[in-house]
């Protein structure tokens, strides 16, 4: 009697000790799967707007950039998955939403016709002790332009910041515009005038690898 006793003692504590060891692997294999989840940056997920002013009253113009090309890039944060990522956007791909459908060939023949380089912009992003820098070249001139950054969700990214045309020597090309839109851009005043700062704001879901 004792050696059957003794017998489903050994069976009980072997099955115990089994579910133990599946149950740490379970855990172990969650902990993995958990540190080695990562964020993926794609051109697909990413929108470019910006925000231009007309009239003394400085009015609102809304548009985008409909593509925005670049390497897909991973890393283990969002910071480290936008750093160091280097961008192309189309100047063809510009969109106001205007419904004369008159406002886009302006801005894309007046404007950045005017400039040295009328088909792209392009730039590297860099993360540095918590902001982010945009390198920017337009017009053939490279500038730096400081975004603030804002994570949501965790993989909502929002860069923002405020260009000042006169850094990429773009005045003579805003000059150009405000003359095929000197009408449009009177105010109340009478007066004609195209702001030479522009909002932009740079969108970004960052996928799970």
């Amino acid at each position: 009697m004792k050696k059957i006793s003794l017998f489903f003692i050994a069976i009980t504590l072997s099955l115990t000790a089994c579910k133990q060891e599946k149950k740490e692997s379970k855990t172990e294999t969650s902990t993995e799967a958990a540190t080695s989840a990562k964020f993926v940056v794609k051109p697909e997920a990413t929108s470019v707007k910006f925000t231009a002013y007309k009239t003394t009253d400085k009015v609102g113009v809304g548009g985008e950039f409909t593509s925005v090309k670049f390497e897909e890039q991973t890393g283990d944060t969002p910071e480290e998955a936008l750093n160091n990522l280097s961008f192309s956007i189309p100047v063809s791909s510009l969109f106001t939403n205007d419904p004369t459908n008159t406002r886009d060939a302006k801005i894309k023949t007046a404007f950045f016709g005017a400039m040295l380089d009328t088909n792209l912009i392009t730039g590297t992003l860099k993360f540095e002790n918590g902001s982010a820098v945009a390198s920017i070249t337009m017009n053939g001139e490279t500038q730096n332009l400081p975004m603030d950054v804002a994570i949501t969700d965790e993989r909502r990214v929002t860069l923002t910041g405020v260009m000042n045309l006169a850094d990429w020597k773009a005045l003579d090309a805003l000059e150009s515009l405000n003359k095929v839109c000197f009408d449009l851009h009177k105010g109340a005043d009478g007066v004609s005038k195209t702001w030479e700062d522009v909002a932009i704001e740079v969108s970004t879901f960052l996928r799970e690898n």
